[in-house]
């Protein structure tokens, strides 16, 4: 029975993961849960997993939590998020907290010696290179839960990485793939929240609906499977079945398909190499019909131009497009920057910084921690123009 520690749990990943969980509950053991401060959904999924111990990021939640004297020892703030990170009790860790705060925790697990389920692809953006060595030190596994990495994970088993010419990562190209770029501009965040065929939290489905989710999957895809970015393309695929391919040197194309549904990638993360059943429903080619491709629009998705560039600049630019990003997509949603001002955001945070060496983990914090104050003086100066 394999023991699994869930950072992230009352999130989109990781309910679903305990939903995993509650179809083979005789393969895996919830030993322990982190969580920010949604107490009502940790107060039931303790009820329903009973873990040995569980973390509240915020303190006076944790302290409303503990008065309701369940039968679990209920820590608070980092440190609390960190012991569940590093569970001796654990054999996996699934790391499904969003944004930059994942980062540490993500680290932490790897330098446990813990196998990482991996949804926080921003550990990898801002310190990929970190990450990647120090689980090559360790002797742990990184397997993706991302549905379009985990489709290239599940294409490459068993195969010599010098028979792969490209990778391909779909896109669905989110709720504005039909619209003409001029009409971006009047977009609500409520327009932009209604994904077509995926149900995400609100930072992945803006970042959907600008494609940078996928500019930040280019780079975690660069880190996941050493190859440059060159070798790394996006196709708008907005019936979401097929979840990514492989082009192999002798032109054959290998694709992955389902449903569009997260279980199907943290089924197979939790259970690598093995799959299990009943996790979702088989496809009905002949009911769906059509698969249709397109190339993404460089000016309507200008996100994906950033990412090529932050990655080829290296060092701590990554990092800061996805920390310029994060405050953008706050300011959106909170009504003070259009749709379109969230790509100009990071772009002059980018424009601004002068990438640093990644040599350490606290150069890559104090680069997120800068870029985020220069993101916020940047939407403070676009509003009032």
């Amino acid at each position: 029975m394999k023991r699994l520690s869930i950072l992230g749990s009352t999130g989109s990943i990781g309910k679903n993961t305990l939903e995993v969980v509650r179809q083979h509950p005789d393969k895996f053991r919830v030993t322990g849960l982190a969580a920010g401060n949604s107490i009502d959904i940790l107060e039931s999924q303790i009820t329903a997993f009973r873990p040995d111990i569980v973390a509240v990021f915020d303190e006076s939640a944790a302290e409303e939590l503990r008065k309701k004297d369940l039968p679990v020892e209920v820590l608070s703030g980092q440190s609390g998020l960190l012991k569940i990170a590093t569970l001796e009790t654990a054999d996996m860790v699934v790391s499904a907290i969003v944004g930059s705060a994942g980062l540490i925790p993500t680290y932490e697990a790897i330098k446990a010696g813990k196998d990482v389920a991996l949804a926080n692809k921003e550990a990898l953006v801002m310190a990929g290179g970190i990450i990647i060595s120090e689980a090559a030190k360790r002797g742990v596994r990184i397997i993706p839960v991302d549905s379009e990495h985990s489709a290239v994970f599940q294409c490459l088993h068993g195969r010599d990485m010098d028979e792969v010419e490209k990778i391909v990562l779909t896109a669905s190209g989110g709720p504005f793939m039909g619209k003409d770029i001029h009409e971006l501009e009047k977009v609500t965040p409520e327009d932009a929240l209604r994904h077509p065929t995926w149900d995400m939290g609100k930072k992945i489905s803006i970042d959907s609906a600008t494609l940078m989710n996928k500019g930040l999957e280019i780079i975690e895809a660069c880190w996941l499977f050493n190859l440059p970015p060159e070798r790394v393309e996006v196709v708008l695929h907005p019936q979401s079945i097929i979840h990514s391919m492989v082009r192999f040197i002798d032109g054959s194309v290998m694709a992955q398909m389902s449903t569009p549904d997260m279980k199907g990638p943290i089924s197979y993360a939790l259970s690598y190499p093995r799959r299990l059943g009943g996790i979702l429903p088989g496809l009905d080619l002949a009911q769906i019909g059509t698969l249709t491709f397109a190339g993404p629009d460089v000016r309507k998705y200008p996100s994906l131009s950033l990412t090529y560039d932050a990655i080829r600049t290296g060092g701590t630019m990554p990092c800061v497009m996805n920390a310029a990003n994060e405050i953008a997509v706050g300011a959106f949603l909170d009504g003070k920057i259009p749709f379109t001002a969230i790509t100009r955001v990071v772009s002059l945070a980018m424009a601004g910084h002068e990438a640093l060496k990644t040599d350490n983990i606290e150069v890559v914090i104090e680069a997120s921690d800068r870029a985020k104050e220069d993101a916020l003086k940047i939407v403070e100066d676009l509003r009032k123009k």
